[in-house]
């Protein structure tokens, strides 16, 4: 007997849309959404898609009407609650678009809470856009199959970040000059935490030690090797995920 295959098919498009999503609502996509569905992925009517708000979770909708400029949707049933993401923020010192659009995606499929960008000295760029951000993020929420949208601050400077830091969060801070081994630092703190990675060249030399006189901030290392900023941001995050955060159950 063949086995009876899934439903929906994981095949579905998904997407995040503005409106809050209840059983029985009726969504109108437009412009980028409407030429997705319809132009890029064909959606007919009946076609299964699965829709996000970022506020109540996943739902299960269908086509319900395909016009030249705007798709009709109709909301049938919750699929699966918004998800529960690890308290955990990335604070990554600005880098060229091309980089820092990679750690915008990969950071949000990892399953941070939060990105906030950084200004520091060595910063070779000073300025994001955050219509070009939230679209990164929102995509690869999408893909990954996310159901809660990362918070995407505008970038500010350290001084500003440390000023305004919550008393009760640790920043783990990872210093090319040393600090406490990385993985054995994160599996020893279970509160909110965030990683603050530098630029490309690093901090300068007041900028570490504001850091390291902050009395939220915990030096760490990323091992032996000089990383990019990108990379440092993204294995960083990636191990936190997997000795605190959400990877192991």
């Amino acid at each position: 007997m063949p086995a009876t295959p899934a439903w929906p098919p994981k095949s579905a498009p998904r997407l995040f849309v503005p409106a809050p999503l209840a059983e029985g609502a009726t969504v109108a996509l437009d412009g980028a959404q409407s030429h997705y569905l319809g132009k890029v992925m064909r959606a007919a009517v009946g076609d299964a898609v699965i829709l996000c708000d970022d506020t109540s979770g996943e739902w299960l909708a269908r086509v319900a009407q395909v016009g030249k400029r705007d798709i009709q949707l109709s909301v049938e049933a919750l699929l699966r609650p918004r998800e529960l993401v690890p308290d955990f923020w990335l604070c990554p010192a600005l880098l060229k678009k091309d980089r820092f659009d990679l750690v915008l995606e990969k950071a949000t499929e990892l399953g941070v809470a939060a990105i906030h960008p950084v200004l520091t000295r060595r910063c070779v760029a000073d300025r994001l856009n955050p219509e070009r951000a939230r679209a990164i993020v929102t995509e690869a929420a999408e893909q990954c199959a996310r159901t809660a949208l990362p918070t995407l601050e505008q970038p500010v400077k350290l001084d500003a970040l440390l000023r305004d830091w919550p008393a009760d969060r640790a920043l783990f801070f990872a210093d090319e000059n040393g600090g406490a081994p990385a993985a054995a630092a994160f599996a020893a703190y279970a509160g909110p935490a965030a990683l603050l990675i530098g630029p490309e060249g690093g901090f300068d030399d007041a900028e570490r030690a504001a850091i390291r006189a902050h009395p939220g901030a915990r030096a760490i290392t990323l091992g032996p090797r000089i990383l990019r900023g990108e990379t440092a941001a993204l294995a960083a995050t990636a191990l936190w995920m997997g000795t605190t955060g959400d990877w192991n159950g």
